[in-house]
């Protein structure tokens, strides 16, 4: 094979793996939310929130208290929310009914827990970025904050 045709050939695969590239990103597109449009999700007693315009891009909230968190804070947020679902609902079923559970997952930007029993849990979450925030959610609520986030997939 000669030069010219190893760089057609490299040509060919470039092109095809662009377009293989193109179609992948074209089919989460279609799924995901778009990452540069502003997102309010709220119900009885929470909010959550993107805005990519801000300098914090992330809100999150309850009916009276609400701060806001850069896109790397709601990305942890969203990502160990995921965690400590996962990881009380594996827990959950070899407890008794009336014992409770807390479970805590933390990053470099937030510390969570996710306590309670029977099923209805408590959320709280603390900034460890120096701004001193902290939140909680009632149990009443948690169920529909875990929906909420889990459609906010582009993080």
């Amino acid at each position: 094979m000669g030069y010219k045709d190893s760089a057609a050939t490299l040509i060919n695969l470039s092109h095809s793996q662009s377009k293989e590239r193109l179609e992948r990103q074209k089919s989460i597109a279609t799924v995901l939310p778009n990452p540069m449009q502003k997102v309010l999700k709220s119900g009885a007693g929470w909010r959550i929130g993107w805005n990519p315009a801000n300098i914090y891009q992330g809100l999150v909230g309850g009916d009276d208290w609400a701060f806001e968190l850069t896109a790397a804070e709601l990305a942890d947020f969203c990502r160990l929310l995921g965690q400590l679902v996962a990881n009380v609902r594996s827990i959950e079923t070899e407890l008794m009914d009336e014992e409770s559970i807390a479970c805590e997952a933390e990053s470099d930007l937030v510390w969570m827990q996710l306590a309670g029993i029977g099923g209805k849990y408590g959320l709280r979450l603390i900034l460890n970025t120096g701004r001193s925030c902290e939140g909680n959610w009632d149990v009443d609520v948690v169920a529909e904050l875990i929906t909420a986030v889990d459609s906010l997939k582009f993080f």
